[in-house]
């Protein structure tokens, strides 16, 4: 259940540790049902009989310089229609958000936000009975505490 302790801005610094990236900037939108994660390029491919995918994320807005190339098993991949109305085909993974001291699991979908100005949202879904949301507020969970 959400408390004034699991309590978010509307934007927060968070880790996706299972990704190796220790800070991301995200947008929290409860607007929004699903998390997204900037990938500048996703490639799936089939390993021992299951999907996978490789996808890489530049994690800092206007910084190409610094790097992350990560792996996960897909979840499924789904049409997906965003804020602009444009469909496009999305894979969905599921790996582990820290933000301030909680870890949870959440399903992200991967697509490029290159033009947006946060590499990652964080929607309803993953909020939902986790977090308490304060749009007046940001960056109120503080620096994320990565648990491994």
């Amino acid at each position: 259940m959400a408390t004034k302790s699991n309590a978010v801005g509307w934007r927060e610094w968070m880790a996706l540790p299972d990704l190796g990236i220790a800070r991301i900037k995200a947008k929290v939108d409860t607007g929004a049902r699903t998390s997204t994660l900037h990938a500048y390029y996703v490639r799936t491919y089939e390993e021992q009989g299951r999907l996978r995918v490789r996808f890489g994320v530049h994690p800092l807005q206007s910084r190409t310089d610094i790097e992350r190339h990560c792996v996960a098993d897909v979840l499924y991949q789904r049409e997906v229609t965003d804020s602009g109305g444009h469909r496009e085909l999305r894979v969905f993974i599921s790996t582990r958000v820290v933000i301030g001291a909680t870890a949870v699991p959440i399903e992200v979908t991967l697509t490029d936000r290159d033009t947006m100005r946060f590499r990652m949202l964080l929607g309803r879904t993953a909020l939902r009975g986790r977090f308490l949301v304060d749009p007046l507020r940001s960056y109120a969970a503080g620096k994320p505490a990565i648990q491994n």
